[in-house]
């Protein structure tokens, strides 16, 4: 009978842990977004308001309208990759004749009993991509199966709390971008994580340290390879808007009066204001850039060593991870201007990385759940909110930092296997 630990078992069953997950985390979502308000006295339904506005460029999208992909009332200001993999759902909504509209949906939306499930089912890309880690790792089933279950719990933030499945698509393309370096496919690697950063920039984060493991002379090739899917799409906009394209993509607006204002809201050369009290976080994601840049440097000869040595280890992969947890952490330490759900992209990545160990995945689990609720605090000081914040993510990469150990004690853990093709 074949199993999850099975390389050469149906896709189905390969990643059983994580169909699970989402299935659950939809009947859950749903259920308490229809009938969680009753407990609170309310009447209406607890859908996410951000959807909304990214399906009506979606909807543009499906009737070729790119002029007005960032025009108002989309408020889009990620790459148009976010409306594209919404398209489908546009697709289903405009059949069904559900009619799409940005802003409040009324106290019980049709919409959201098709948009519902069928966002969190795009996102789920990204429990996939976190089980096929695990399994290339030789991470057992019992861990497996807890770390799809926490995975399914912090990603509720983005999903059914915020209504935002481009960051999931693009962390679960970054992961499998990881996978793919790890079995010594760079080529797949580049287009994975150029497709990533076509549907959420924030993976541009931990670009520099996924390439930094690259081949110097294969670099040039991983870079243009990487850059065509996001610079495709951006141009396609462009030229059918040219200002609304720019403005949107390249002054990156903020809300301190909707959002949560971090410390960094007082260097103005880091979040210069905006019209309508609005700040541009432009800068600040270009200095995230710049260090995460600066963690590639300082780690590029241990990527280099691993692949050179052949198939990656398991500890050189879960550093790997670590790592690019880390950069994808300096968006919430830099940002001046945060939503609770920018939390979330670091938190998968370091569950990922915990995994092999019981201690750490347990410690990481139990730190990115707190966190994870902790961030939906309406705290509006901007120490109050943010401090918190960066101590508990802190604190889970803490849990989640592979031990240094010799290269001998990089082996799979007594009874789990180590894959070495790596099949997703």
């Amino acid at each position: 009978m074949t199993t999850p630990a099975d390389p050469s078992a149906p896709w189905p069953i390969r990643r059983a842990f994580p169909l699970i997950a989402v299935v659950v985390m939809i009947l859950i979502g749903m259920a308490g977004t229809i009938w969680g308000p009753v407990y609170y006295g309310q009447h209406s339904w607890a859908v996410p308001d951000d959807l909304w506005a990214t399906l009506v460029a979606a909807q543009r999208l499906l009737h070729l309208d790119l002029a007005g992909l960032y025009t108002a009332p989309t408020n889009l200001v990620s790459f148009p990759g976010a409306a594209v993999i919404l398209v489908p759902v546009a697709a289903i909504m405009d059949a069904a004749g559900i009619p799409i509209h940005a802003g409040r949906q009324g106290a019980h939306p049709a919409g959201w009993l098709v948009a519902g499930p069928l966002e969190t089912l795009i996102a789920a890309i990204a429990l996939f991509a976190a089980d096929a880690l695990a399994q290339r790792m030789g991470v057992s089933l019992v861990k497996r199966f807890l770390l799809a279950a926490a995975s399914a719990t912090v990603l509720w933030n983005v999903t059914v709390r915020w209504g935002h499945p481009e960051d999931a698509v693009a962390i679960g393309l970054l992961l499998y971008a990881v996978l793919a370096v790890s079995n010594g496919k760079p080529s797949w690697a580049a287009w994975l994580a150029g497709a990533g950063v076509a549907v959420q920039p924030l993976a541009l984060l931990a670009f520099p340290v996924l390439a930094a493991t690259v081949e110097p002379r294969r670099l040039p090739g991983f870079l243009a390879r990487a850059a065509t899917p996001p610079v495709a799409l951006l141009a396609a906009a462009a030229a059918a808007n040219w200002t609304a394209t720019i403005h949107a993509v390249t002054n990156q607006p903020n809300a301190p009066s909707m959002d949560h204002p971090t410390p960094w809201i007082y260097v103005s050369f880091l979040a210069p204001p905006m019209s309508g009290g609005s700040v541009a976080a432009g800068p600040a994601r270009a200095l995230a850039v710049v260090i995460a840049c600066g963690c590639a440097a300082f780690t590029w000869r241990r990527w280099q060593a691993a692949r050179l040595a052949g198939a990656w280890r398991p500890g050189d992969l879960t550093a790997l991870l670590w790592w690019v947890a880390v950069a994808l952490a300096l968006r919430t330490v830099f940002e001046p201007v945060m939503v609770s759900y920018y939390v979330w992209p670091p938190l998968a990545v370091a569950l990922v990385a915990a995994s092999r160990d019981w201690i750490r995945l347990i410690s990481a689990t139990v730190t990115a759940t707190v966190l994870t609720f902790l961030a939906q605090g309406s705290w509006r000081n901007p120490w109050v909110w943010w401090t918190p914040v960066v101590v508990v993510l802190g604190l889970t990469l803490m849990a989640s930092r592979p031990a240094r150990s010799p290269a001998a004690q990089m082996l799979p853990e007594p009874g789990e296997q180590f894959v070495a093709d790596g099949t997703p």
